[in-house]
């Protein structure tokens, strides 16, 4: 099966006033397999060795090899049995966070996918970051829409993973076009939020972050599924949140991503006329 997506390039005219957003797409194909089956994905634990024995010949004794394997190989491996994801966006929301991006592209390299920051597209189509500071204060509801107009061409696409931004669940606009995919919320500790952004270097800093977790996390809660760093150590029996890896957070996002696509078939299913 090929399926066909486009992928848009977005800009502004020079007024930010006047903000407008063009989208020359470019095409590409992609071939997913349309033979595998769709178990559930299996707990991988930092395959980062894997042992294995052969016989011997000359001594006809067991030997013992270990072999150093990529722990993200695990990831692109589970990530090869979701064929009924079908090209479905994902879109991880949260506190922003090196983590939530980091996340973001490895599971756009394992699933194939490409990856977009919305916020990074919404400065970008403003001219810069103190262009877009300056459009904010100037102009709070042109920012929005903004915002709006860029997760609207992103959810016209896909084959996407997107890290959102806040302004992504804090309309009932913005809420529906992540309703064009799977949306996840990436919830981290306020305090590794706090220690992973540049901007941060105050006690003050600190609650504003806190007070923002406030303002956002009922929008973060209408996600299709959370993951929790502090529940992915707890199943792993970690007591140090800095041992959880990227590549076991994404082979929880992998595990809730195939739950909500095998209750969606369900659904679809169901709704089949007897």
């Amino acid at each position: 099966m090929e399926i066909t997506t486009a992928v848009s390039t977005i800009s502004i005219t020079n007024c930010p006033k006047f903000l407008q957003f063009h989208s020359p797409l470019r095409q590409f194909h992609a071939l997913v397999p349309s033979s595998l089956r769709f178990p559930v994905i299996s707990h991988i634990r930092n395959p980062r060795f894997v042992t294995c024995c052969r016989s011997n010949e000359k001594t006809s004794n067991m030997v013992t090899e270990v072999a150093v394997e990529d722990p993200s190989l695990a990831v692109k491996n589970a990530a090869d049995i979701l064929p009924e994801l079908k090209g479905t966006s994902i879109y991880l929301v949260g506190m922003a966070s090196p983590i939530k991006t980091s996340l973001g592209k490895l599971l756009a390299d394992s699933l194939r996918y490409y990856y977009f920051d919305s916020d990074n597209l919404v400065l970008e189509a403003a001219g810069g970051e103190s262009a877009a500071k300056a459009f904010r204060e100037s102009d709070e509801n042109g920012y929005q829409e903004a915002e709006t107009e860029v997760l609207k061409q992103l959810s016209s696409m896909g084959r996407l993973v997107v890290c959102a931004g806040n302004g992504a669940v804090q309309s009932s606009t913005n809420l529906a076009l992540l309703r064009h995919g799977l949306s996840i919320w990436i919830d981290v500790p306020l305090n590794m939020v706090t220690m992973g952004a540049v901007e941060v270097q105050s006690e003050d800093s600190a609650s504003e972050v806190a007070s923002l977790y406030e303002q956002m996390k009922h929008g973060y809660s209408t996600a299709d599924a959370t993951l929790s760093l502090q529940k992915v150590a707890n199943q792993l029996g970690i007591d140090n949140l800095d041992g959880v890896t990227i590549e076991d957070m994404a082979m929880e996002v992998l595990k809730e991503i195939e739950k909500l696509t095998r209750v969606k078939k369900m659904m679809e299913e169901a709704a089949k006329p007897f």
